[in-house]
């Protein structure tokens, strides 16, 4: 008699949309029961566990566990309770609260679907497939149980959405990292870095975080056409830093200035009066420009090419020709070579024709020494 008084006591007590706290006495394939005090045990159907997929209920609840649950459903012979109800309405608060301040907090992937990934954040979240990584990824079968840390970019208690990212969390970790870096970054510093891209302008080389430009005419002591021909995306290269501005986000790079200038070799090896080789590498309207050594050009002006006027150099050179010049001027520190064709050859011919002539007065006196000597040796008979 005392227990029906108690029973209809706490029957009047409980309502739908109650909030109850209770142990779970039994786990079944599709449903869990509840003891939370009252005269029957409350029914926890799976599809009320959780806001996620689950096969079931032994795959997320055991015997004894405590849990917190919605009434949903009360007769006299039925209690019905949800799980799932209890943690999204606590669910909804907390996230309010990390979407205002945009705390970044880690979630569980529990399923891989279209368009994206499902977690259970007291609620289904939904991380879509481009807000993921920063890179694309074309099979997320392998996510399911990885833990990803988010924050919430959308969020409509009205439809139930609630959209993640964790591309915006990478992005501003990185975003933090490059500002660090570039402030760390110190003109004149010699470092290694690898190429990331390149463009026809130049090379981007990833020094650490930050992706800095290596100009075409920063890639070579030589002339270079095209950034292919000094490298590939891939390689690691030995840079200068040139220019940080860390507001516009910029680093100029120099893989020449971190490398021995051809310059030097050049002071020590060419001399003004030098006969040297080369091979035209550049016409201009001005004159040729003949390669040295490598990285090392001197110029023949236009009147230094020829003992004639001419109109162009394409007149008497072309771009690959190889010729021998005469140095008349070497300014390493400038990087400045004269060059002379035209003196070569005058010297040359010069040579030729006083080698000519004293050859000919040679082979004359012979002859006329001769001569006198035979008409002696005639008179003495």
């Amino acid at each position: 008699m005392v227990e029906e008084m108690q029973n209809n006591v706490e029957v009047q007590q409980i309502e739908e949309g109650d909030r109850v706290k209770g142990t779970v006495t039994k786990v079944k394939e599709k449903h869990a029961l509840i003891d939370f005090g009252y005269k029957i045990d409350a029914i926890l159907p799976i599809g009320e566990i959780s806001n996620v997929h689950i096969d079931k209920v032994g795959d997320v609840l055991k015997e004894g566990d405590e849990i917190e649950a919605v009434i949903i459903k009360l007769t006299e012979d039925e209690v019905v309770v949800s799980k799932r109800r209890a943690v999204s309405e606590q669910a909804w608060t907390e996230l309010e609260e990390k979407y205002q301040s945009g705390e970044v907090f880690e979630v569980t992937v529990a399923e891989v679907v279209k368009g994206g990934l499902v977690v259970d954040v007291g609620l289904r979240g939904f991380i879509p497939a481009s807000q993921v990584e920063r890179h694309f990824v074309e099979d997320f079968s392998d996510y399911v149980g990885k833990l990803l840390r988010v924050k919430v970019i959308e969020l409509d208690r009205d439809k139930n959405k609630v959209i993640l990212s964790q591309r915006a969390v990478l992005e501003e970790e990185e975003a933090k990292a490059k500002e660090a870096r570039l402030q760390q970054l110190e003109v004149g510093e010699e470092l290694e870095g690898t190429v990331s891209r390149l463009t026809s302008f130049g090379a981007f080389v990833d020094i650490g975080g930050v992706d800095g430009l290596v100009h075409i005419s920063e890639m070579a002591w030589h002339h270079v056409e095209t950034p292919e021909e000094v490298v590939k995306e891939g390689d690691t290269v030995k840079v200068k830093v040139l220019k940080v501005d860390p507001e516009k986000q910029k680093v100029s790079l120099s893989i020449k200035a971190a490398q021995p200038s051809p310059w030097q070799k050049a002071a020590d090896e060419i001399k003004a009066g030098d006969t040297v080789k080369g091979v035209v590498k550049r016409l201009a309207p001005f004159g040729a420009f003949v390669e040295l050594l490598p990285g090392v050009e001197g110029l023949v002006h236009i009147s230094q090419i020829a003992n004639r006027r001419i109109g162009s150099p394409g007149e008497v050179l072309k771009e690959g020709q190889e010729v021998e010049a005469k140095v008349l001027d070497v300014n390493p520190e400038e990087e400045r070579i004269s060059l002379s064709i035209r003196e070569l050859q005058d010297e040359r011919r010069s040579e030729e024709v006083q080698a000519f002539t004293a050859k000919q007065n040679q082979s004359a006196g012979v002859t006329l020494g001769d001569l006198i000597g035979d008409q002696l040796k005639k008179l003495k008979q």
